[in-house]
């Protein structure tokens, strides 16, 4: 029964790795359906070598800062309990990588290449598991001691701000320092409308993200016994209460619909191991209209060109969900409990303020040793024919 038990682990938790990466290629389609045609077949490529990269660097250093645990052993050690151990690998891989795809919609259009992979090394190898290391993994005794100061550690289940909020609040600083696209707002203070260049790759995007978070949240219980049909449910309801609050925030734009369920999904993240559905539904709910109003906001009036909204998207409606865990967490409000307002905020705003540093850090070191932004004419002509030489479609659409 014990040989089993751990081969349903395995398997178990090597579907969420598999969902999760799938859900890869939902940040890949959203991207393409966003930026302009000469800059598809960048965004294709940025995710799929980005995941690469994510996986070296995250297998040789940033598993061993989380965690403490290398796979420098034989195959036989390390094919114990049926190699359950690598497939937690590759499980929090999955979520590790997905920091640079985070970013990479934020970026879009106008980073270099090469820099862009050398910054995804270092904030997967060290600025992303430094803070995972602390919230999971009990490093410095931060968790501990928001325990002992008010009574719960910092709960973040699958992610809302470890993942999330890390991805959005890095990208703000890479966002910043690369500049706005050429043409994007005009010296009269005017907005140049960019629009999508493909609802349906967008919609199909969302769509892959939307059914992989389902791997995403209920497969971060890691062993079959510690499954929660709550985990799935409030993930629904979360989805559900972005759509309809895009919709209606959104005033029927297809683009924000296709986000709404995304900003449910990430808000939902923290909490959803303890809400009552109603709160998920609430949760997702008050993170779709933030998204609209956040995204209008940065890039009307603020002047901020995140190209996908990343930052609103992961940044603000992660560190909501690492709030609301807070909120509709309590046993007060239908929640399972065990959970501290305080604590939640607390951790919450030092995830914030690690991500921050280290998009400043990196993306600044990046940018002062080797650049991160394509020439005028390389960005005029698209990403697509600058880098890779082709474009996406035959008719070579500028």
């Amino acid at each position: 029964m014990e040989n089993l038990k751990t081969g349903s682990d395995v398997l178990f938790i090597l579907l969420g790795a598999i969902m999760v990466l799938a859900m890869h290629a939902g940040f890949a389609f959203l991207e393409l359906g966003t930026v302009r045609k000469k800059n598809q077949v960048n965004a294709l490529v940025k995710i799929m070598v980005d995941f690469a990269i994510s996986t070296i660097a995250y297998f040789f250093i940033g598993y061993s800062i989380a965690y403490g645990v290398n796979f420098f052993s034989g195959a036989e050690v390390l094919a114990q309990k049926s190699g359950y151990d690598l497939v937690k690998f590759f499980f929090l891989l999955t979520f590790a990588a997905a920091i640079p795809a985070i970013v990479s919609g934020g970026i879009a259009e106008r980073a270099r290449f090469n820099p862009q992979l050398a910054a995804t090394f270092l904030l997967v190898g060290f600025v992303y598991p430094f803070f995972e290391g602390i919230v999971w993994n009990h490093h410095f005794g931060v968790q501990d001691w928001l325990k002992g100061t008010f009574g719960a550690e910092f709960h973040d289940f699958a992610g809302s701000v470890v993942v999330h909020a890390m991805g959005g609040w890095i990208a703000l600083p890479a966002v910043l320092l690369l500049g706005a696209r050429r043409g994007r707002y005009t010296k009269d203070g005017m907005v140049a409308a960019h629009p999508p260049s493909s609802i349906p790759f967008l919609a199909l995007g969302a769509w892959i993200l939307t059914v992989g978070w389902f791997g995403f949240n209920v497969m971060s219980a890691q062993t079959i016994d510690a499954v929660s049909g709550l985990v799935a449910v409030n993930s629904l309801m979360a989805m559900v209460g972005g759509i309809l609050a895009a919709l209606v925030v959104g005033r029927n734009d297809p683009g924000f619909v296709h986000n709404g369920p995304l900003a449910g999904l990430v808000a939902v993240c923290a909490g959803s191991d303890l809400m009552h559905p109603l709160g998920a539904l609430i949760t997702g709910g008050v993170a779709g209209g933030l998204f609209v109003w956040a995204f209008t906001l940065t890039q009307n009036k603020w002047k901020i060109d995140d190209v996908l909204g990343v930052w609103p998207l992961h940044g603000l409606c992660g560190a909501w969900g690492g709030i609301a865990a807070g909120i509709f967490g309590l046993k007060a409000l239908g929640g399972i409990g065990n959970v501290s307002f305080a604590a939640q905020l607390i951790g919450t705003l030092m995830g914030i303020a690690i991500a921050l540093i280290g998009g400043f850090v990196v993306y600044g070191l990046v940018k002062k040793l080797v650049g991160i932004r394509l020439d005028p004419e390389e960005e005029f002509n698209g990403a697509d024919i600058s880098i890779h030489k082709i474009y996406a479609t035959p008719e070579g659409e500028v």
